[in-house]
């Protein structure tokens, strides 16, 4: 039995990989998330699609704050672009402000020795090309061995598991979802730096409805509008 359970995840993984491509997201222009922290709205996550013939610009803001008795205890704020070209990734680029702490990354496609060239506050130099920006909109995340920090730069080995399928509600929609586990490969990694993040894509289109995580409180990341 655990044969066939280990074989029908590896296929399902298979099947999910043939159908994998950024232009599968062809349909949407704009994507909103509502962010949450132990169950309190706190802010959002947006993406813009932007079409020039074969080249994709996905434009991203995020923006929340926490707050307590009216006094903001952590402010965050950051905008990316990341860039495509045929379907095939070129660039990304962000700038992050965190409270009073500046981060930021650069990303670039160099197409002589088939590398990602990072320059980021975290890391500079160079990385496998299959690596992709942890930026959660695109499925192709759950077969890249590692992600890029979408932040500063940091490479991150992960580790992803399938944990099933499952409905999820949010407001008023249900949506039929593939459930993914994200973790850091290396376990000895202190708890700050640790990936541990549960993912849930829409089972027909692969939208990304909801992630999830523990970190200073349960947060969740909530599919709000899309076009």
């Amino acid at each position: 039995m655990k044969k066939i359970i280990i074989l029908t995840v590896i296929l399902f993984l298979y099947n999910f990989k043939a159908i994998s491509h950024v232009q599968h997201y062809d349909q949407y222009n704009y994507l909103e998330y509502e962010l949450f922290r132990n169950d309190q709205s706190i802010g959002y996550h947006k993406y813009d699609f932007i079409r020039d013939g074969d080249n994709l610009s996905i434009v991203s803001e995020v923006s929340f704050k926490i707050t307590k008795l009216g006094v903001d205890l952590y402010k965050y704020f950051a905008k990316s672009e990341e860039n495509y070209e045929k379907g095939i990734f070129t660039s990304y680029s962000s700038k992050t402000k965190q409270n009073k702490k500046d981060r930021y990354v650069n990303i670039k496609f160099d197409s002589n020795d088939e590398t990602l060239i990072i320059d980021g506050s975290s890391y500079k130099g160079k990385a496998d090309k299959e690596y992709i920006v942890g930026t959660w909109w695109n499925h192709e995340i759950i077969k890249a061995k590692a992600q890029i920090s979408g932040i500063s730069g940091r490479i991150i080995e992960q580790t992803v598991t399938f944990i099933g399928k499952e409905e999820v509600k949010i407001g008023d929609k249900t949506y039929k979802t593939l459930h993914f586990n994200f973790k850091s490969s290396d376990e000895s990694l202190p708890d700050s730096k640790k990936l541990n993040t549960d993912i849930w894509y829409d089972e027909e289109t692969y939208l990304w409805v909801k992630a999830a995580f523990e970190k200073t409180g349960y947060w969740e990341y909530r599919l709000k509008t899309y076009k």
